[in-house]
């Protein structure tokens, strides 16, 4: 296929193996120095293309299947073409065929090798690889669910600010809450493998497009590392627990009506929480050793075992080699595959195309709070008049 270009000009060559974004060595031009210090994560529009090329690859998985097997970028094939194991497996195949093709006797370790049982290997392994992808799915799905949960206290909030609510007062409520929602994701910088969204291309982008900050309130939150802290969407989550409360002193909303919404923010705190739980927790570095090792095992000797087993001397058929050689292609499709795919799940806040949508989850947030704080009641009607539908429906 053509590479995809973008917006940008980024093409699906500027992504590395593993789908993320090639960024540039320290000193190259695309570097920015923020407050000092030389910023080298993707700015605001390179994770923009990121997102739109990742949203394309969702939508690919209802094509028909011959389409599907026509894709490079967001599929096991860049995985597996760049996974030493896999041709060093493929490597010892064709090594021993080309040996057994040239002979013209049947070597005495071939009657050695039929006594062994590779097969009991293989079923082991199956089962522990799909055990994996089985535990980083449900991860995935988790903390999906959580960046999911977080929009939607945000909305909550929107609606009762806006029903219940002065507009100033809830407007200043609902931009702190945003602002609480940008500013986690720029905070799980701090833990696990990072994240690409930075204060300077993520935060300060938002911040300038929506006003969620003023400049006083900046300077309050300027003692907190946003990059490499959690502790400012704590505190903008405390500031929108005191909005609630100055509403609720000022009579615009009662005790039950407080109690609710603090609810709702204490939800969407502990919905981040859970983000950065299992982003700081990622499966034990054990676990994967131990599936890599036995990966490492087990491709090159299915490999031997196979190609012992195609015939040696008389008995050879480059037919029967060939397919041979596409059984253990496939195997290591299955092996390399599941380990990748297990690998690609544990992080899905980085910059790898199969990632959560980040960039969709915080803007649709936006363009729905903004929705409802400028929506309007309709006029009330007269309690004497009939409405047209109703009279229609009467008469009918």
């Amino acid at each position: 296929m053509a590479p995809a270009t973008f917006a940008t000009g980024l093409k699906e060559d500027d992504f590395n193996e593993n789908g993320t974004k090639r960024r540039s060595e320290p000193g190259i031009a695309r570097d920015t120095l923020h407050h000092g210090v030389r910023e080298t994560r993707p700015n605001f529009q390179e994770l923009k293309s990121i997102e739109r090329h990742r949203r394309e690859i969702l939508l690919r998985a209802e094509l028909p299947f011959w389409r599907i097997l026509l894709f490079w970028s967001g599929t096991c094939l860049k995985e597996i073409s760049t996974d030493l194991l896999v041709w060093l497996t493929i490597a010892v195949y064709v090594s021993i065929r080309i040996v057994a093709n040239t002979l013209d006797y049947v070597p005495e370790s071939v009657s050695l090798l039929e006594k062994t049982n590779i097969g009991v290997l293989g079923g082991f392994l199956s089962f522990f690889l799909v055990l994996f992808v089985n535990q980083t799915n449900a991860r995935f799905l988790d903390m999906y669910g959580f960046s999911k949960a977080c929009s939607g206290r945000i909305q909550d909030i929107a609606g009762l600010a806006r029903a219940q609510l002065p507009p100033k007062i809830g407007d200043k409520l609902v931009r702190h809450f945003n602002a609480a929602q940008v500013a986690g994701y720029v905070g799980l910088n701090s833990i696990g493998q990072g994240s690409p969204y930075s204060k300077a291309h993520f935060f300060d982008v938002y911040n300038k497009k929506h006003r969620m900050l003023s400049d006083g309130e900046m300077k309050m939150l300027a003692h907190h590392d946003m990059d490499n802290s959690g502790l400012c969407m704590k505190e903008l989550c405390t500031w929108c627990e005191m909005d609630i409360t100055e509403a609720r002193k000022a009579g615009h909303i009662d005790r039950y009506q407080e109690e609710y919404m603090h609810d709702r923010i204490l939800e969407f705190r502990a919905a981040m929480d859970g983000m950065y739980d299992y982003t700081d927790q990622p499966p034990h570095f054990f676990y994967i050793h131990f599936l890599v090792l036995l990966s490492a095992l087990y491709l090159p000797m299915f490999a031997i075992d196979t190609a012992y087993a195609a015939g040696w001397g008389d008995e050879t058929y480059w037919g029967v080699d060939i397919i041979n050689g596409v059984i253990v292609f496939l195997q290591c499709i299955f092996v390399v595959g599941l380990r990748s795919l297990g690998n690609k799940m544990i992080d899905p806040y980085g910059d790898d195309l199969e990632d959560l949508s980040v960039i969709l989850y915080v803007e649709s947030t936006f363009e729905i709070c903004g929705t409802i704080m400028k929506s309007t009641q309709p006029p009330k009607a007269n309690e004497t008049e009939l409405s047209d539908s109703f009279k229609e429906m009467m008469e009918s």
